[in-house]
């Protein structure tokens, strides 16, 4: 599990042993089954979740369904908003497959910036490309039409068409199921 991390942070740094095994010592890794809930809403929590393996999604729950906003994959990390504004969460955290995450809360964050201050930088730089990357996704989710949004789905992150429930592609695309096999079958008619 800790190469999975490592390798992924040496794209960006360089760690020495030391930094390695002040990782370690958190205890941070997780192994977490399909369908397992990480944040309910209502709940109030300090963990933000890296994934090394898998697939965890957020949702809100409105007048009994359930609306999909985001999934995240390998490499992937989420601090959820209830993190940073310390008020309950407003939508709930959950396992779409078997992951295999990180776990990490704020005053391990503290505590390792303080002892190795390039985690810091690298945590800013990561935030960044994170920031960047959801902007970019929202700015397209508001201006394209569904059949858009799915050919868009196929084109940047094809993985999920094939790991994530139809029910829950389709309110990640701001669509009912029966709409989005409608629109699956128009698409293949139309290629």
């Amino acid at each position: 599990m800790q190469d999975l991390l490592f390798d992924f942070l040496s794209k960006y740094v360089s760690l020495s042993e030391d930094e390695k095994n002040a990782i370690n010592s958190l205890d941070i890794f997780r192994s977490v089954k399909k369908g397992t809930t990480l944040l309910e809403e209502g709940q109030k929590s300090t963990d933000g979740y890296f994934v090394l393996k898998g697939c965890i999604r957020t949702y809100y729950l409105i007048d009994g369904e359930e609306k999909t906003t985001a999934f995240y994959t390998e490499m992937e990390g989420l601090t959820p908003h209830c993190v940073i504004n310390k008020f309950p969460s407003e939508y709930y955290i959950s396992c779409v497959e078997d992951s295999i995450i990180t776990v990490a809360n704020t005053e391990m964050e503290a505590e390792i910036f303080n002892k190795f201050p390039k985690f810091e930088t690298l945590c800013r730089i990561l935030s960044e490309e994170l920031l960047s990357k959801q902007q970019i996704n929202f700015d397209e989710f508001k201006i394209s039409s569904p059949e858009q949004r799915y050919l868009h789905l196929i084109h940047k992150r094809p993985d999920l068409i094939q790991r994530v429930p139809q029910h829950q592609l389709a309110s990640y695309l701001g669509i009912k199921p029966q709409s989005l096999s409608r629109l699956r079958a128009r698409i293949i008619k139309k290629s």
